[in-house]
């Protein structure tokens, strides 16, 4: 039997990371509005879990970008097993998309259900029910930004008792996200999630900036300047409307780095960008770490 030298155990050791558990279906009986029963029409969560000599019992579902049309591994995944290296369990949500033939509310619904589900497994997933948050990337960051905007306390007489549950995260996470359906939008994913020609009644509803209020949770944000696919200004209005509403956050605008760039490289193992140290900084005062 041939053995690694030992100086190569140590760089061994930082690539393992969390082993996803197997997806589960928000809705087993399939989900509602659903359009067919191939892949793209079952929406589903899939964790990565911490070790439990890791774990702090804090769990984040993640939205990978995408535009609405398609879902980034490394936004994904990739967030997970990072989170998961620091003790927070990291949910990834397969979400329905405007590629495939889905508009809003699908998508939102899909948000809420999976706040919903997480919680539901705290016992199963050794997490706290009161420290579930909720990331998202681009498109998956408006799309966090709108559960985190437009959540509900649950329904106290529904028959699933998943649907019993509040959808309100207790803390947002939003990477160079699209907030607003107005002038600084991102075209392809207005365009994806709400079709051609949306009632203006809509895109004020989905512009989360004009959505905060008091009960908004605490956010870490997040943006470059050189970003041109997202306008920063999306972030810095955001943030501005969680000022004004009395809302914790904390707000980081890069000089550097492209859109997309997920931690700062395609892969885990790699130097990250600044961003992940001061979000696991930030994430320590909320409690979600130790």
């Amino acid at each position: 039997m041939r053995f690694l030298p030992l100086f190569l155990t140590p760089l061994l050791l930082t690539v393992l990371h969390a082993a996803p558990l197997p997806p589960i279906p928000l809705w087993p009986d399939g989900a509602p509005g659903a359009l067919g029963q191939n892949d793209d029409d079952k929406p589903s969560l899939t964790a990565f879990l911490p070790s439990p000599e890791k774990a702090t019992g804090a769990a984040i579902v993640i939205c990978p970008g995408g535009g609405y049309g398609g879902l980034a591994p490394h936004e994904g995944a990739g967030y997970a097993e990072w989170l998961a290296d620091h003790g927070i369990a990291g949910i990834v949500l397969k979400y329905r998309l405007g590629s495939k033939g889905y508009r809003h509310p699908a998508m939102l619904n899909d948000a809420s259900r999976a706040l919903r589900l997480t919680r539901s497994q705290a016992e199963t997933w050794k997490i706290d029910p009161k420290r579930v948050g909720i990331m998202g990337s681009s498109a998956g960051g408006h799309l966090a930004s709108t559960l985190l905007t437009h959540f509900d306390a649950g329904k106290p007489d529904a028959t699933d008792p998943v649907e019993r549950l509040s959808s309100r995260p207790d803390l947002g996470i939003l990477c160079y996200a699209v907030i607003s359906m107005g002038p600084n939008t991102h075209g392809g994913s207005k365009s994806n999630l709400l079709g051609k020609d949306p009632a203006p009644e809509l895109l004020e509803f989905l512009s989360n900036e004009k959505q905060v209020t008091k009960q908004t949770p605490p956010c870490f944000i997040w943006h470059t300047w050189e970003d041109n696919a997202v306008k920063v200004e999306n972030s810095l209005e955001f943030a501005s409307a969680l000022r004004k509403a009395g809302v914790p956050f904390d707000l980081h605008i890069y000089q550097k780095g492209g859109h997309g760039m997920g931690l700062g490289s395609r892969q885990p193992s790699s130097d990250h960008h600044p961003w992940a140290a001061d979000c696991l900084f930030w994430l320590k005062t909320q409690g979600f770490t130790k």
